[in-house]
C-alpha cells in the first residue's frame, strides 16, 4: 500500500529545517595552508569584483511597489490617430486571497512551477539544474528555470529584455521580495496575476471559464489542468486546444506525483479523466463582453503575443494601432445590416481585411457576420479557405512576367488541356475561347491558359515568388499544378497582404495592426515590419494594369467604382462530384467566393460562403457576386474626399502596339488596320521581335493606261505589275459619278464595251493578295462624241402621220423597225424606249438635276465588238 501523502503543513516544516553544514578538516601541510588562504584571497576580491558589478548592474532596478503587486495593471489600446479605443486586462479577474486556495490547487503549482518554492529565498540553483535535466527526461517544458519569485517580479515590475541587466535586476528584486513578504503573500500574488487565457486573469477566475466551478471545488484532475496552462496559455486552453492541454494536464499530474503530493493511484486515477468530460459545455459558457471593434482588437491581441515578451492582459503596455475607426465601423455595418448587400440569410458568412496599399498597416477587419463576444471564430484573419481564381496573379502570370519577361501581350491559347499527369482541366463554362492574349485570358478568368503559364515558368519559381509575398508558411514546400487554380488555403488577411504588393511597386510588407508598444518605463518597441522587395517593377505594374481590365470589362466588373483606379480578381471554388452527391447541392453552387482587389491608397481581402462547405453560394448572379458590392461599397466609402492617383507606369515599362491575334504576338505594321491594333505594355528590350506583313501594302500597278478604240467600240485598259500571283481590282466612274467595282481578274488588261460617247471614265486598279492589297493606280479618259450622219430634218415624219394618244403616249415607227414611248408627267421626268434598225436597245430616264448614271459593259479587248451589247443602261 502506498505511503500516505504529507500534509501541506508537514512538508513546509521539513522544507524549511535547516541542514547542518559539514566542517572542514585542518591540515598539517603548511603549503597547503598557503595556497588554500591564496585562492581565499583570490575569491574574496572576486566577489568583490563581482558585487561591485551586480551593484552597478541593479543601481537602475526600480522599487518595489505594494500597489503594483495588488492592482490589476491594464493595457490601453490607442488607434491611428493615438485615440483612446478600449482598455484590455481589467476585467475578468477574481482576486483570491492564499487561505482560499484550495490544498490540491496549491500543490499542483508548486509541483509544476517552483517545487522548491518554500526553500529557495528567490533564486534557485538547484531548480535551475533540475529543469534542464527535466526537459530531457520527461519532455520539453516539463519544468520552468524561473521561481514563482522570479515570475511575480518579471511580471509586475520589469520589462521583458533579454539582457544580463535585466536578468542582475530580477534576481536582486526576488530577493528584496522574499525579505519583504512572506512565500505566502508571494504565492498570492502570482497566483492572482498569471494569465489563464480567454482573456482572463489567476487561477480562481479560470476555474470559472473553464468549468463554471467556485476554486473551491476544483478536482485534482482540473487542478491539474489549471496549473500546466500559464506555460503557454493560448496553446493550452482547453477550450481550443483540448488535446494540448490534456498532454500538459498529465505532465502536471506527473510531476505531482514525483515530489510527492499524490500517490500513483490517483495519479492514474486522474489521468484518464478526458478533459473535455468536465468542461463548461458551449451553450452555458459564459458570453464575454463586447469591446468595440473586437475583430481588429483579435489581431492586435494576436500580435503582441507573438511577439512574446508581453502579456497584453496584465503588463500595463500601451498599444498604437493602425486601425482607422470609421473605415473599421463601416465595415462592420457592411457585415451586420443591409447597408450594402442585402444578403440572403443570416447564415451567409464573410470575412473583409482592409489595409493602406502603401504601407501594409491594416485600417479594419470584419471578422464575421453576427459575431458574439471577444475573441471568438475571426473570418478576416482565422479563416483559411482555397482561393480559386485569385491566386493566378500570385502564382501564374506575375511569375511569369518576373522571369520570363512577358509582356500583357503574351499569346496563350485556351484549347482542350490537361495537366501534366494526363488529368483533364477545363474553363468554369466548359468552353473554350482559343488564343487570347495573357490580359484577356486573365481578365475573363481562363483556367487553361493560368496552367499553361505555370508550367512554363515551373513550380518552383512560382513557390518562391510567392513566399516573396508572405505566403510561404500557408504553401507546401512542393507545389502540385492544381495551385495554378488555387487549391491551397489562404487567409483574407494573408490575401490582401500579397495583393497590396502588387500596388505599391513591387514592395512587400507584412499586413499589421500594431506601430508601436510603449512600456510602463516608457521604453518604446517598434512593431512596424520591414518593407522588403518582392518582385520587380514591371511585374508589379503589368498585372495591376491586367487587373484593371479585370474589373472593367472581365469578371470583376460588379466591383467598378467610376472615377476610381480599381485593379482586383475574382475567385470561386468548386465541389467534388462526392460532396454534391453527399450534400445534394444543387449544380452552379460554389462553396467559397472571393474578390480581392486594390487601388493606389487602399486594398481589400474578402471571402463570402458558409462556415462549412457543406452549404454553398448559389449561382443566382447575386450570392456569388457579394465580394465584389462589398469590396465597391467599403472602398468607395473610405475613398471619399482622398486623393487617388492611377498607378504610376515605370521606366521599365513600354506601350507597343501589337496586331490582333498573331501567334506569337507580333508588332503592328503600318498598314495595319486601326481596329486590329491592340496597345499593352512589354518589358523594356523584350518586345517582339517581329513585325506583322499580313497588312503590308502590295505594290501599285505601273504603266496604267486607258485608250478608246472606235474599231470595237471599247476602252481597252492595260497595266503591268511585279506582283506574282497577284489579283487586280479594277474600278470605274463615270462623269465623276460613284465608283463601281467591274471585274477582279488575273490577267493585266481588260476591256470595257459601248462606252457613253462623250462621257469622261475614271478608272483604278488595285493589286492584292490575301489580305495584302496596293494602293490604286488610276487613269482617266473622254470618250469621244459621234458624228450625226443624217440631218435630223430628213429623219421627222410628216406630222400627220404622227400617232399621239390622250394621254401623251406616242408610237414612232423608223424605217419599219423602230418603237417609241414617251411618257411626260408633272414632275418634268421623261422616259423613253426605242429601238433602231441596228438592233441597240437603249433605256434613257432624265431629270432636272442632271445625274448621270450608268451600268458599264465590260469585255475583253480581243472581243468583236460589232455585235449587239449585251446590256446597257443609261441614266440621265
Amino acid at each position: 500500500m502506498a505511503d500516505k501523502p504529507q500534509t501541506r503543513e508537514e512538508r513546509r516544516k521539513q522544507q524549511t529545517t535547516k541542514k547542518p553544514k559539514a566542517k572542514g578538516k585542518k591540515t598539517q601541510k603548511g603549503l597547503f595552508k598557503k595556497v588554500f588562504l591564496g585562492l581565499i584571497i583570490l575569491g574574496i576580491l572576486g566577489l568583490l569584483i563581482g558585487a561591485g558589478t551586480f551593484a552597478f548592474m541593479i543601481q537602475d532596478a526600480p522599487e518595489l511597489d505594494e500597489a503594483m503587486l495588488k492592482d490589476p495593471i491594464i493595457s490601453k489600446v490607442y488607434d491611428m490617430n493615438s485615440e483612446l479605443i478600449t482598455e484590455i486586462g481589467s476585467e475578468n479577474r477574481d482576486y483570491i486571497e492564499y487561505e482560499n486556495i484550495p490544498e490540491v490547487v496549491e500543490n499542483a503549482v508548486i509541483a509544476t512551477e517552483d517545487v522548491r518554492f518554500y526553500q529557495h529565498n528567490g533564486l534557485d540553483p538547484i531548480r535551475l539544474a533540475g529543469a534542464v535535466i527535466a526537459n530531457f527526461t520527461d519532455g520539453f517544458g516539463a519544468e520552468g528555470a524561473s521561481t514563482i519569485t522570479q515570475q511575480v517580479v518579471k511580471n509586475y515590475f520589469l520589462t521583458f529584455d533579454k539582457t544580463l541587466d535585466r536578468k542582475a535586476e530580477e534576481a536582486w528584486l526576488s530577493f528584496q521580495l522574499e525579505r519583504k513578504y512572506t512565500k505566502e503573500d508571494i504565492f498570492e500574488m502570482y497566483f492572482n496575476k498569471i494569465f489563464m487565457s480567454e482573456g482572463s486573469h489567476g487561477i480562481g477566475t479560470a476555474a470559472k471559464v473553464y468549468f463554471g466551478k467556485e476554486l473551491k471545488d476544483i478536482e485534482l484532475h482540473e487542478a491539474a489542468l489549471l496549473a500546466g496552462i500559464p506555460q503557454s496559455p493560448n496553446n493550452y486552453n482547453p477550450f481550443t486546444h483540448p488535446e494540448n492541454a490534456e498532454k500538459r494536464r498529465n505532465i502536471v499530474l506527473t510531476l505531482m506525483h514525483q515530489h510527492g503530493f499524490i500517490s500513483e493511484a490517483e495519479m492514474t486515477e486522474a489521468k484518464a479523466v478526458p478533459v473535455t468530460s468536465s468542461l463548461l459545455p458551449e451553450e452555458e459558457r459564459e458570453k464575454r463582453k463586447e469591446k468595440p471593434f473586437d475583430a481588429f482588437i483579435d489581431q492586435v491581441i494576436d500580435e503582441v503575443e507573438e511577439q512574446g515578451d508581453f502579456d497584453i492582459f496584465s503588463d500595463g503596455l500601451k498599444i498604437y494601432t493602425t486601425l482607422d475607426p470609421n473605415a473599421q465601423t463601416y465595415v462592420e455595418n457592411s457585415l451586420n445590416t443591409n447597408e450594402i448587400v442585402d444578403y440572403p440569410n443570416d447564415e451567409v458568412q464573410a470575412g473583409i481585411v482592409l489595409m493602406d496599399t502603401q504601407t501594409g498597416e491594416i485600417r479594419a477587419i470584419g471578422g464575421g457576420r453576427n459575431r458574439t463576444g471577444e475573441r471568438g471564430w475571426n473570418y478576416g484573419t482565422d479563416l483559411k479557405r482555397q482561393t480559386g481564381s485569385t491566386i493566378k496573379p500570385i502564382l501564374d502570370y506575375g511569375p511569369a512576367i518576373e522571369h520570363l519577361n512577358w509582356g500583357t501581350f503574351h499569346m496563350l491559347e485556351d484549347k482542350p488541356y490537361q495537366y501534366s499527369n494526363g488529368e483533364k482541366i477545363s474553363n468554369w463554362n466548359n468552353k473554350y475561347n482559343g488564343p487570347m492574349t495573357m490580359r484577356d485570358a486573365l481578365a475573363q478568368s481562363r483556367n487553361i491558359p493560368a496552367l499553361q503559364a505555370l508550367q512554363e515558368v515551373g513550380l518552383v519559381k512560382a513557390r518562391d515568388f510567392a513566399e516573396g509575398l508572405g505566403l510561404g508558411e500557408s504553401l507546401p514546400s512542393e507545389l502540385t499544378e492544381s495551385a495554378a487554380l488555387g487549391a491551397y488555403e489562404l487567409s483574407p488577411l494573408e490575401m490582401a497582404g500579397a495583393y497590396a504588393a502588387f500596388g505599391n511597386n513591387g514592395y512587400y510588407t507584412e499586413p499589421h495592426a500594431v506601430k508601436k508598444i510603449v512600456l510602463r518605463d516608457n521604453t518604446e518597441i517598434d512593431m512596424s515590419p520591414e518593407t522588403e522587395v518582392a518582385m520587380k517593377d514591371y511585374t508589379a505594374f503589368m498585372i495591376t494594369d491586367m487587373l484593371k481590365t479585370a474589373v472593367t470589362s472581365g469578371t470583376g466588373g460588379s466591383a467598378n467604382i467610376p472615377n476610381l483606379p480599381v485593379a482586383g480578381k475574382t475567385g470561386t471554388t468548386n465541389y467534388t462530384d462526392k460532396e454534391m452527391r453527399e450534400n445534394d447541392i444543387p449544380d452552379g453552387a460554389v462553396p467559397d467566393s472571393w474578390f480581392v482587389g486594390y487601388t493606389s491608397r487602399y486594398t481589400a481581402a474578402i471571402w463570402t460562403g458558409y462556415d462549412k462547405r457543406s452549404k454553398g453560394l448559389l449561382a443566382d448572379g447575386f450570392q456569388q457576386k457579394i465580394p465584389q458590392i462589398l469590396f465597391k461599397g467599403i472602398v468607395s466609402k473610405v475613398s471619399e474626399n482622398i486623393d487617388t492617383p492611377d498607378f504610376t507606369t515605370p521606366n521599365s515599362v513600354v506601350q507597343v502596339a501589337i496586331e490582333r491575334g498573331t501567334i506569337p504576338a507580333k508588332l503592328a505594321s503600318e498598314y495595319t488596320p486601326r481596329d486590329q491594333i491592340i496597345t499593352e505594355y512589354a518589358v523594356k528590350g523584350h518586345l517582339p521581335s517581329e513585325t506583322s506583313k499580313r497588312f503590308e501594302k502590295l505594290a501599285a500597278p505601273k504603266k496604267l493606261s486607258a485608250k478608246f478604240d472606235e474599231t470595237t467600240n471599247s476602252i481597252v485598259i492595260t497595266w503591268e505589275s511585279k506582283e506574282e500571283g497577284a489579283n487586280f481590282e479594277v474600278s470605274a466612274s463615270i462623269d465623276g459619278g460613284p465608283s463601281q467595282v467591274l471585274k477582279s481578274t488575273t490577267d493585266t488588261s481588260l476591256a470595257i464595251a459601248s462606252p457613253d460617247p462623250g462621257s469622261t471614265y475614271s478608272i483604278s486598279v488595285t493589286a492584292s493578295r490575301g489580305e495584302l492589297r496596293s494602293d490604286p493606280a488610276s487613269t482617266t479618259i473622254k470618250i469621244p462624241e459621234p458624228e450625226s450622219e443624217v440631218p435630223k430634218e430628213e429623219n421627222e415624219l410628216p406630222e400627220e402621220e404622227s400617232n399621239e394618244n390622250e394621254d401623251g403616249n406616242s408610237n414612232e415607227d423608223e424605217n419599219g423597225n423602230g418603237n417609241g414611248n414617251e411618257n411626260e408627267n408633272e414632275n418634268g421626268t421623261e422616259n423613253g424606249n426605242g429601238n433602231s434598225n441596228g438592233n441597240g436597245n437603249g433605256n434613257g430616264n432624265g431629270n432636272e438635276n442632271g445625274n448621270n448614271n450608268g451600268n458599264i459593259n465590260t469585255e475583253d479587248p480581243n472581243t468583236n465588238v460589232e455585235e449587239t451589247p449585251e446590256d446597257e443602261s443609261e441614266n440621265q
